[in-house]
């Protein structure tokens, strides 16, 4: 005697039959939800690359400690509001070994130019690596990093017109070092219309040992003022610590789940107007309104998990997109821990969008379905 099937079985059979016999509503739900999933982690990915660029660049100064201006966010600047002569009464400070200073004019997109005092720098930091041509010969000279240059196609000796000014690159030097774009110090100061002030100061310590000293001596010397050791600074450049980023992560996510529940929506809502007699069927031999609710519970989940793993593989295209097809546009990095929670987003969106339809298809008079065409 063969043994019945058991209910289980059953139930992941007609969900598996039902996205089978309809091959084009499925593939295009599943794709929906691929595209949502795809969303959030190319965001998510691109918002730590950027971060984390950040951070290199700013532990390659070689600094110990970074002074910012007073009620500065973590990463803005827009003007420079430190005079520069608070420099020189850092470096008067006992165990300061450097003080240097740069000042920051914000360009469009994530690009800034960065003004600095070339052999400062190079005395804190060891210098730039020059990949071609060498440091600053005159006021109209701009240095500027790999990753720009081949975004823009620059070359040394190329004519670059920025802030309402040509200037002439004199040499590419390999990223991870402060800026992507540096320029001397009094010319920025002149063009941004603040001479004699600075964006941002750094300094370090002639020793290791005397680096908390140096900290809370320039605290208490300077209230007010923003002041990290650049291990806490870095560490601090997290999504969650930065508000905008944040923001636009969560403004983001919202779009990407109301595409989910519409896509979702409207699959499932159809669905249940194609199955009418189906569900008429299946109520007229019993099966109760919790199992109709569960073929299409588990059907939406099915949809969503399939495309979520769909969307987890197409951000390795849109991450390959941005290392190959545009060169040094944005970084994207691979968030591993993002992908639960995007994965879990794209389910609860899922499951928000055949609500409606599950309610309907319970409600169904058996009688009705039946005559349904």
């Amino acid at each position: 005697m063969q043994s019945p099937t058991h209910p289980e079985a059953l139930i992941n059979k007609l969900v598996l039959s039902n996205l089978a016999h309809r091959p084009v509503r499925t593939i295009l739900s599943v794709l929906a939800i691929a595209v949502e999933v795809t969303m959030i982690l190319t965001l998510v990915g691109v918002s730590y690359g950027t971060l984390d660029g950040t951070a290199r660049r700013a532990r390659g100064v070689g600094a110990d400690i970074m002074i910012r201006p007073k009620g500065s966010s973590l990463i803005g600047l827009s003007t420079a509001p430190i005079p520069d002569a608070l420099v020189g009464v850092v470096a008067q400070l006992p165990h300061v070994a450097l003080a240097t200073g740069t000042a920051i004019q914000p360009l469009s997109g994530f690009d800034s130019i960065s003004g600095l005092d070339l052999d400062a720098f190079s005395k804190m930091s060891g210098g730039f690596h020059y990949l071609e041509g060498g440091p600053f010969k005159t006021d109209q000279d701009m240095l500027v990093d790999e990753y720009y240059a081949k975004e823009k196609g620059l070359h040394v000796g190329d004519k670059v017109q920025l802030v309402s000014r040509t200037w002439n690159i004199a040499g590419i030097f390999e990223s991870g070092k402060l800026a992507r774009i540096c320029v001397r110090l009094p010319v920025l100061q002149e063009l941004m219309v603040n001479p004699h002030h600075l964006s941002q100061i750094y300094v370090k310590a002639d020793s290791p040992e005397h680096v908390q000293q140096v900290l809370e001596e320039l605290r208490a010397k300077l209230p007010g003022y923003p002041i990290y050791t650049m291990e806490e600074y870095t560490s601090l450049l997290t999504v969650n610590s930065v508000g905008m980023l944040r923001s636009f992560i969560g403004v983001v996510i919202g779009v990407a789940v109301t595409v989910g529940f519409i896509v979702v929506f409207m699959a499932m809502y159809t669905a249940v107007l194609e199955r009418t007699r189906e569900i008429g069927i299946l109520k007229a031999v019993g099966a109760s309104s919790g199992l109709i609710l569960n073929l299409l519970v588990r059907e939406t989940i099915l949809l969503s998990l399939l495309g979520s793993l769909v969307g987890i593989l197409l951000t390795y295209v849109t991450q390959w997109l941005m290392q190959y097809a545009v060169p040094a546009s944005l970084t994207q990095e691979t968030v591993y821990s993002w992908w639960p929670i995007a994965g879990a987003i794209a389910v609860g969106g899922a499951l928000l969008g055949v609500i409606v339809p599950a309610i309907r298809a319970v409600k169904q008079d058996a009688t009705e379905a039946l005559s349904y065409e």
